[in-house]
């Protein structure tokens, strides 16, 4: 089963997106947009950026944990990852994004 987008209103009423791989885990979560076009520029940035491996950002949380941002060519953080309890799967999660980004559906929920 491939990847693929989920575009969905947060709480805040914010359009917000994520990449879920195959398995149906979340691998990239997206900050809140005020418009849904906008939400979808988000998505496009991810696809176009997922190739470039600079572009990833591998970072721990306070405690520690391994996490990752892809930026942009602007430098601006276009989705985060959840936290890994190590680097391995930390860098499973980026090569998942790179595989599963370019050609997943984007469906609405």
């Amino acid at each position: 089963m491939a990847g693929k987008f989920e575009v969905f209103t947060d709480k805040g009423g914010k359009h917000c997106f994520r990449l879920k791989a195959g398995n149906g885990e979340t691998i990239l979560s997206s900050q809140g947009y005020k418009s849904k076009a906008s939400c979808k520029n988000g998505i496009e940035s991810v696809r176009k950026n997922a190739a470039i491996a600079e572009r990833f950002e591998k970072t721990t949380t306070k405690n520690g944990r391994p996490r990752f941002n892809l930026r942009a060519g602007n430098n601006q953080v276009i989705g985060s990852s959840e936290t890994y309890n190590s680097t391995a799967s930390r860098d499973n999660g980026i090569r998942s994004v790179q595989r599963n980004a370019p050609t997943a559906p984007v469906k609405e929920v």
